[in-house]
């Protein structure tokens, strides 16, 4: 063989040990991510329904529970993706020759963005309803009872849904973009239809995004409130254990002598609010004995990071708008090679890009905490060991709708400058100037109403509380007054 052979084999072998290399590191960063998703689900479901008698329904649970497993780690792998990206990026950048990240490269960001995009098409279109008919499905009427006839029953329902949505999906196209190269190019299932479909979903998951994101934020305050222990000028923690103490005590007076009241009491009610009461006293205590430090200064301090991070995320999006009128450059858009460790994506270097990986982490975990503070969603709330099945899959489904949009997310908003990867990037309504403008523009103004409502309510609420003027017999702003009537009386 000649020197030119030679040279095309070892290119050909190197080309494939990368390939391989690739594969074993997607699949331990998978693998972690469902180890953590599954230890995760298992403390939220509901054990009676894996231990029933019937160990068909069993079966059908547990099936259900391992396909929202991978969802969940289908969803934490989108929140990770573009932090990933950021901080590949900047090391690369930093440690050009290094040999023992020889395997960070732009090929593995690139494959790893597919994958997300891959596994998000899989687990939305078909593992996610395959789950949820697979668990309200009974069999055909006349079949053998089993776990394979609910298997029959559930792909025949999938596969009726997945024609009513491909001929939602083709209607809606036609409508949008009445082009007969448009409609035709819907016939093409995988390079058009499911990234057609999927820019649908992760444009609702964008205006969810939108609507909880600002809720999340301004909800962040209290939520940080209850975690932490207040200081003294704002929280009386001694009159909230004598309260707690005194309702435990009336609870169980009545527990104890139930023929002492003339209506018929519901016992196990009683038993739960006694339990409750316990369990809040517990924290009472735990809350009391904190430190000085901790009540003075852990405080203080947790507040004064949720308002700079939410103020810099107002900032860098007000300064986005700007930029969206004066460049064009500023519109997000698709990258279809990694070129990594060339150029940093932050004007400050890699102090910039720790500043925006810590805002998308923040703004991901606000948008969840607005997801299930908003009454539509509130329900979807889950228990701790008191979750039932339909409910798991459902917040698995919202997870990832979420999590899946929070790339275009950030890139829509100018969080950061790093462009999308892959099919994130192949998104029509990216490219329309007015739509990004308008989404900048009512994020920037949702946040600061949301803000600006929840500080002067709470301002007001604790300035009332820490004079004690809720205690008072007096009207208060915000309570009706006393008809003139009633006072005479």
């Amino acid at each position: 063989m000649e020197a030119a052979d030679y040279e095309v084999l070892s290119v050909r072998e190197q080309l494939f040990h990368e390939r391989v290399r690739e594969c074993i590191i997607s699949t331990l960063l998978f693998a972690t991510l469902y180890i953590l998703c599954h230890i995760f689900l298992t403390r939220f479901k509901k054990p009676a329904e894996f231990t029933t008698v019937d160990d068909e329904d069993a079966t059908v649970n547990k099936i259900a529970l391992e396909l929202c497993t991978f969802t969940l780690a289908v969803a934490l792998g989108a929140v990770l993706l573009l932090p990933f990206s950021i901080i590949s990026n900047e090391v690369l950048l930093s440690l050009p020759r290094n040999y023992y990240i020889q395997w960070l490269n732009g090929s593995l960001i690139h494959g790893l963005w597919n994958l997300v995009f891959l596994f998000s098409n899989l687990s939305l279109i078909f593992l996610m309803p395959f789950a949820y008919f697979f668990t309200e499905s009974e069999g055909f009427a006349g079949s053998r009872k089993g776990v394979l006839g609910r298997v029959y029953e559930t792909v025949v329902m999938l596969m009726l849904l997945t024609l009513l949505v491909l001929g939602m999906v083709w209607v809606a196209s036609a409508i949008v973009d009445n082009n007969k190269a448009s409609r035709e190019s819907l016939y093409d299932f995988w390079e058009y239809y499911l990234p057609y479909l999927y820019s649908c979903i992760s444009f609702l998951g964008v205006l969810l995004l939108l609507v909880c994101t600002p809720l999340g934020l301004a909800r962040m305050f209290s939520v940080t409130g209850k975690l932490l222990v207040k200081p003294r000028l704002l929280e009386d923690l001694e009159e909230q254990l004598y309260c707690s103490a005194f309702e435990e005590a009336a609870l169980t007076r009545r527990i104890c002598n139930p023929t002492s009241c003339w209506l018929p009491l519901d016992m196990e009610l009683l038993h739960r609010q006694v339990l409750a009461l316990q369990t809040q006293r517990v924290l009472l205590e735990k809350r009391r004995k904190a430190s000085a430090w901790q009540r003075n200064l852990g405080y203080p301090l947790a507040m004064l990071c949720l308002l700079v991070l939410t103020g810099l995320s107002v900032l860098i999006v007000a300064i986005h708008i700007l930029e969206l009128l004066i460049d064009e450059a500023a519109m997000p858009r698709g990258m279809q090679g990694a070129s990594l460790g060339q150029v940093s994506f932050s004007k400050l270097g890699s102090f910039g890009a720790v500043i925006q990986v810590v805002l998308i982490f923040y703004l991901m975990v606000s948008s969840v905490v607005g997801f299930y503070s908003s009454p539509l969603f509130r329900t979807l709330r889950p228990r701790w060991h008191d979750t039932a099945m339909t409910q798991i899959i459902g917040n698995c489904v919202c997870l990832l709708v979420l999590s899946s949009a929070l790339p275009v997310f950030s890139r829509t908003l100018g969080l950061t400058r790093f462009d999308l990867l892959g099919d994130f990037g192949r998104f029509n309504w990216l490219g329309n100037f007015y739509i990004v403008f308008l989404y900048n523009a009512a994020f920037a103004g949702l946040t600061t109403l949301c803000l600006v409502k929840t500080f002067t309510a709470a301002v007001r609420a604790e300035l009332i509380r820490a004079f004690g003027l809720d205690r008072l017999p007096l009207p208060v702003s915000g309570f009706p007054r006393a008809s003139r009537k009633t006072q005479h009386q």
